[in-house]
């Protein structure tokens, strides 16, 4: 799978059925849904018989909704017509079926595996892209953003996480300057009300001021 990866992209699928499976799309354009005659068979009662269709245009791939019954969602935003799509985009299928898009060219993520000594309490799972904290999972999952902003807190733990730094993992196709610090403010604080969700006594993330951001992670 590996080397087939590099040529094509992939999709991990998971659902309570199936559970979780990796596809590789080989075809220029594939159809998901419930329906037999999709290339991409969901049985799931909340899916359309034709869901979705994800097609090729010259290096770009897009997401197009068949116009579904129960509705697709890319990265937590539901959508309607044409997508673009980005490697490692989210993608939920009447909020039955999850996938996550891995361009082409793109490491396909190793399984999971925690450390022994890995004992805070907030961990991840990279593969599924899942957060928790004290072992319960964030749910509805963390959008990309929310989710890159974790990780570089995560593996930076222990020191300060620069504006700039913040800039280039969450939002690495943009333009350094065309990141607003309003906009580095309020993914900060949409981060810090889902946490609060499930552990509202305490700030996870501390905002240095005139430096940037780190984690304060304490063990479980």
């Amino acid at each position: 799978m590996a080397d087939a990866a590099a040529e094509h992209p992939i999709f991990i699928i998971s659902d309570d059925k199936q559970g979780e499976r990796e596809i590789e799309m080989t075809q220029n354009s594939v159809t998901f849904g419930r329906g037999e005659e999709c290339d991409i068979v969901l049985p799931e009662r909340q899916v359309s018989r034709e869901h979705i269709r994800v097609y090729r245009e010259g290096e770009q791939y897009f997401i197009e909704d068949l116009e579904s019954k129960n509705g697709t969602w890319l990265n937590g935003q539901q959508i309607k017509g044409v997508n673009r799509l980005f490697d490692g985009d989210e993608i939920h299928l009447a909020l039955a079926v999850r996938m996550q898009f891995i361009g082409s060219g793109s490491t396909a993520p190793l399984p999971f595996e925690p450390p022994a000594q890995m004992t805070s309490r907030i961990r991840i799972d990279p593969q599924a892209r899942r957060i928790f904290i004290g072992g319960k999972e964030i749910d509805p999952p963390l959008s990309p953003p929310q989710y890159r902003l974790v990780e570089l807190l995560i593996a930076n733990s222990g020191r300060i996480c620069t504006r700039d730094e913040v800039v280039s993992v969450v939002w690495p196709d943009a333009i350094a300057d065309g990141v607003s610090e309003q906009a580095i403010d309020a993914l900060v604080r949409r981060l810090r009300d889902r946490l609060a969700e499930i552990e509202p006594n305490w700030q996870y993330i501390v905002t240095v001021r005139g430096h940037g951001f780190r984690l304060d992670n304490p063990d479980a």
